[in-house]
């Protein structure tokens, strides 16, 4: 049997326009989620402008509403990548990390780019994860 693609929303985290991309994948137990930063729903305010730490704490809350809309937890979380554009700033995005993550914290890497979407956007975050696998 064939395993089929299911594109779960959440009602908190606003979905771009068809055509763009999917905030949410998931095949079987396998789940990705998009490159998230702290945009707002409006899709063009930056929510937490000028702290690492206040836009982590929006991405992840983002991130566990499209897990919970996946039938997933943010233990689930097998692996993340975080694109940064102060390397500077990693000692507030794992403080922020602490507040939604306990026990073994899943695989990341961390990517200093020169620039995102705007230049209001201190990181993006994009996780995978694999459904009831987490402790």
């Amino acid at each position: 049997m064939a395993l089929k693609q299911q594109h779960p929303v959440s009602p908190n985290v606003a979905e771009y326009p068809p055509g763009h991309w999917s905030n949410v994948t998931r095949v079987g137990d396998l789940i990705w989620l998009s490159g998230f930063t702290a945009r707002a729903n409006d899709l063009k305010t930056i929510r937490g402008v000028g702290s690492a730490y206040e836009q982590t704490k929006v991405i992840f809350q983002k991130v566990k509403d499209c897990l919970e809309a996946a039938d997933a937890r943010m233990s689930d979380i097998v692996n993340m990548t975080i694109y940064v554009i102060d390397m500077a700033d990693n000692k507030e995005i794992w403080r922020a990390r602490q507040e939604f993550f306990s026990g073994a914290f899943p695989c990341s890497t961390l990517v200093q780019v020169a620039s995102l979407a705007n230049p209001e956007i201190k990181l993006e975050i994009q996780c995978q994860a694999v459904a009831g696998s987490g402790a």
